[in-house]
């Protein structure tokens, strides 16, 4: 369930901000973005924190590429200062579910903590039973 609250908006704006080829082209506005202790265990399996993904994600992009889409974007407030999201990517046909978790901060909302697994069907979670894939 979705809840539209003003904390919720605060960091689906900011996902997409992360998201924006200009953001991305920039360690400035990419790393404003971030908690100082951001960690993410990405879609190909590697861990990284906030200085190597801020490195990693703001080199030159590839011209061919296409931006990366978003789907299904959720969010939930979990405390005051807490706000969980769930969406997917497609990034030039690279498929992901996401997960991210955004904490307030004097700030602003920052990305505290981020996880991606790749996926190749999309299927209705409620055919799925608890336990299958494990």
């Amino acid at each position: 369930m979705t809840e539209r609250t003003p904390a919720v908006e605060a960091a689906i704006e900011g996902e997409l901000r992360l998201l924006d080829p200009e953001v991305r082209a920039s360690p400035e506005l990419f790393g404003a973005l971030l908690h100082p202790e951001f960690t993410e265990f990405g879609a190909s399996g590697t861990r990284w924190d906030r200085e190597s993904i801020v490195r990693v994600l703001t080199a030159r992009p590839d011209p061919a590429s296409r931006p990366t889409t978003t789907s299904h974007m959720r969010g939930v407030q979990l405390a005051d200062d807490v706000v969980h999201l769930t969406f997917d990517t497609d990034d030039n046909g690279r498929r992901a579910h996401r997960s991210s978790l955004w904490r307030r901060t004097d700030d602003g909302w920052r990305l505290w903590f981020h996880q991606g697994t790749l996926f190749s069907d999309v299927s209705d979670v409620s055919d799925a039973s608890p336990g299958a894939g494990r």
